[in-house]
C-alpha cells in the first residue's frame, strides 16, 4: 500500500530521456515533429509528455523534454534531456544502442548497479529508453536500428548538487528511476499516509503486515509472502523508527520489514531515518564487520575506503563470506528494529540481494 498524498507528482531523469529518444526516433523516421509523446514507465503505465524542442538535420534528429520534479523538485527540476538519434549501420533490425554524452556522468568508483567506465544511465531507465524507442520504431512501420546519445547540457553544474561527486560519477548527473514517476517528498504528509495505511490494515483484521522501504522491495516482499494481502504491504520510505513504533503501537503480532544492503547497513547503524541525504553510512563500522565476519584485512582496508554498502557486499571474496558480513549485519538491524518496536509484536528482517534474490531472512 503506498502512500500519497495532494501533493503534484512529477516524472524522473529515466522518463524524460525516454521521451526524448521517442520524440527524437519518431522525427528521424517520419519527419514529423511531435508536440507531445507517450512514454511508457518501466514499472506499468504511460505518461504524456510536452517535447520542448526538436529538429532534424544531416541524417541526426534530436528532441527536448524538460524534467518536472513536481511539488518536490531536486536539484534536475527543471533540467534539459536531450537525445540525439541516428540510424545505427550494422546494428540489428530493431536494436537500439544507448550512450551518454555530454552532462551525463560516467561511473569511476565499484558499487554501483552500472559497471565501471559506463554512462550514469541506470538499469532501469536504460530499458525504458530502448522500449520507447522500439515503440516510435514500430510505429512507423520500419525495422531499423538505431542509436540513442542522452545529453543533458547543465548535467556537469547540476551534478554538483547531488552525491555523483561522492560516489564517483564523474561529468554530470546520473539518469535514474525505478518506477519512472517522482513523488513529492513531504515528512509529514508520508508519515501522516504511513499510519492511515496501517489504520486500514488494522482494521481490515491484518495481524501482520510488511514495511517495505521502496516499489522495488514491496513487489519483492509480496513475491515473498503471498499470503500478505496488498493492504497489507505498506511503503514506509526512509521512515525506519517512526513506522517500526507505529506499527507497535497499533498492536500488529508480526512486522517484516524489507529492504537491500545499503538500507541494512544504516538500519544496523541504529538510525531512525535512513535518507541518504540525511545520514551518511559508517563505512569504518562495516570494515569491522567485515573483520568479524572473517574477511581478509585487506579488505576489510578496502570496505572502510567503500562509496555503498552495496560496494562493499561486492567486494566479498566469496559467496559464505559475503553471507556472514549479511548475517552480522542484519542482527545488529533486528536488534534496532527492537528497540524502536518495542518488546511486544514479532520482527522478522529480509533482506533482498539487487538481483532480486532474498539474500538473507532473520
Amino acid at each position: 500500500m503506498q502512500p500519497t498524498g495532494p501533493l503534484r507528482e512529477g516524472f524522473t531523469t529515466g522518463t524524460a530521456a525516454a521521451g526524448a529518444a521517442k520524440a527524437a526516433a519518431w522525427l528521424l523516421l517520419t519527419g514529423q515533429v511531435p508536440e507531445t509523446v507517450d512514454t511508457p514507465l518501466p514499472g506499468g503505465g504511460r505518461l504524456t509528455l510536452p517535447v520542448a524542442a526538436a529538429g532534424l538535420a544531416a541524417g541526426e534528429a534530436f528532441a527536448t523534454v524538460v524534467k518536472d520534479g513536481g511539488d518536490d523538485p531536486d536539484a534536475t527540476h527543471g533540467a534539459h534531456l536531450v537525445c540525439r538519434v541516428t540510424r545505427f549501420s550494422g546494428g540489428e533490425p530493431g536494436s537500439v544502442a544507448v550512450a551518454g554524452g555530454r552532462g551525463v556522468g560516467r561511473v569511476t568508483l565499484p558499487g554501483l548497479s552500472v559497471p565501471v567506465g559506463q554512462p550514469a544511465i541506470n538499469p532501469a531507465p536504460m530499458g525504458q529508453i530502448r522500449a520507447a524507442v522500439r515503440e516510435a520504431v514500430r510505429a512507423a512501420g520500419q525495422d531499423a536500428a538505431l542509436a540513442v546519445v542522452v545529453e543533458v547540457p547543465d548535467g556537469e553544474s547540476l551534478a554538483r548538487q547531488t552525491m555523483n561527486p561522492r560516489l564517483g560519477i564523474v561529468g554530470g548527473i546520473s539518469i535514474l528511476g525505478v518506477s519512472g514517476i517522482v513523488r513529492p517528498f513531504s515528512h509529514a504528509a508520508w508519515k501522516a499516509s504511513i499510519a492511515l495505511a496501517m489504520d486500514v490494515a488494522r482494521s481490515l483484521g491484518h495481524d501482520t503486515i510488511g514495511l517495505a522501504t521502496g516499489r522495488r522491495s514491496e513487489a519483492l516482499l509480496a513475491g515473498r509472502f503471498p499470503e500478505l494481502p496488498e493492504t497489507a504491504l505498506i511503503e514506509v520510505a526512509d521512515y525506519f523508527a517512526f513506522s517500526l513504533a507505529q506499527a507497535a503501537g497499533r498492536g500488529f503480532a508480526r512486522l517484516i520489514q524489507a529492504t537491500f544492503v545499503g538500507k541494512l547497513a544504516k538500519m544496523a547503524q541504529g538510525l531512525a531515518n535512513t535518507h541518504a541525504h540525511r545520514t551518511a553510512t559508517d563505512f569504518s563500522a562495516l570494515a569491522e564487520r567485515c573483520r568479524q565476519a572473517g574477511w581478509p584485512e585487506s579488505l576489510a582496508c578496502e570496505a572502510s575506503r567503500a562509496t555503498t554498502a552495496r560496494h562493499v557486499f561486492a567486494l566479498a571474496p566469496d559467496a559464505p563470506s559475503r553471507a556472514a558480513l549479511a548475517a552480522i549485519v542484519a542482527r545488529e538491524a533486528l536488534a534496532v528494529m527492537r528497540r524502536f518496536a518495542g518488546p511486544a509484536p514479532e520482527l522478522s528482517l529480509v533482506v533482498f540481494d539487487f538481483d532480486g534474490s532474498v539474500l538473507l531472512e532473520v
